[in-house]
């Protein structure tokens, strides 16, 4: 996989040092201890915390990361930072943007290009992991055009500077609460992105998750598991997964 980023700057934390290592459970509701990937806590900035973005931020929480969900209206988000736990926080867009070493965006994917337009500048150099799925019907032609290409292709033009992975957009928000962690193999979440290092950091937060990271290639790969493409919504194991995407 080719480094597309070398020359940007790493701001807040070298990722190549990421290694194993444990982290308390926060008092969220699921279970005692998991094994976190990194071998600290990280700062994620969550661009959109309805039901997916809220799902998975709560998930990160529980392996002992830092969390600030937004929205325009940050004090509606009061019962989920109360439901999340003590690590967790509300703010607007452009805090969450600033605070994160990882930025998680989980909105519809017409807002993307105002995102990066009003918050890009303080996303540069940062691991940017999206989950937005194009939905024509919702989105209109842009969401054409991004599928055509591969939503983590259009995503990374319209927040250039930044290291784009998508991964978590084919997963239903219920359907990971409820199976985050499960015993016996775990659901597969596919991860397409250019820059190693920055998807080696969402293989670790998929793992933190309670997920089964499988790597599927670079960003014009990620059209395998766009919304209506085979990889989308499989909610599968990993040896499943890449069975139907032929990996």
């Amino acid at each position: 996989m080719k480094n597309k980023s070398s020359k940007i700057t790493r701001r807040h934390f070298n990722l190549a040092t990421l290694a194993t290592g444990a982290a308390l459970l926060t008092a969220t509701g699921f279970s005692s201890t998991v094994s976190a990937q990194t071998n600290r806590s990280l700062r994620i900035g969550i661009i959109g915390s309805g039901k997916i973005g809220g799902a998975i931020g709560r998930l990160w929480a529980a392996a002992g990361h830092e969390i600030l969900f937004s929205s325009r209206n940050p004090d509606k988000l009061a019962p989920l930072v109360a439901e999340a736990g003590p690590l967790t926080r509300a703010g607007l867009p452009a805090e969450a943007a600033e605070f994160g070493e990882v930025v998680f965006l989980a909105l519809p994917y017409s807002a993307i290009p105002q995102i990066g337009h009003d918050h890009g500048h303080l996303m540069q150099g940062k691991v940017v992991i999206d989950c937005s799925n194009p939905n024509d019907k919702r989105d209109g032609d842009m969401a054409v055009a991004a599928l055509a290409k591969g939503s983590g292709v259009a995503t990374a033009e319209y927040i250039p500077g930044t290291r784009v992975v998508r991964a978590f957009g084919t997963i239903n928000y219920q359907f990971a609460l409820d199976n985050a962690h499960r015993e016996g193999d775990k659901i597969a979440i596919p991860i397409a992105g250019d820059d190693d290092e920055a998807v080696v950091v969402a293989k670790n937060l998929v793992i933190d998750a309670g997920f089964d990271p499988v790597i599927v290639g670079g960003l014009e790969r990620s059209k395998l598991f766009d919304r209506g493409a085979p990889g989308y919504l499989t909610n599968t194991t990993a040896v499943e997964l890449r069975k139907i995407l032929n990996l």
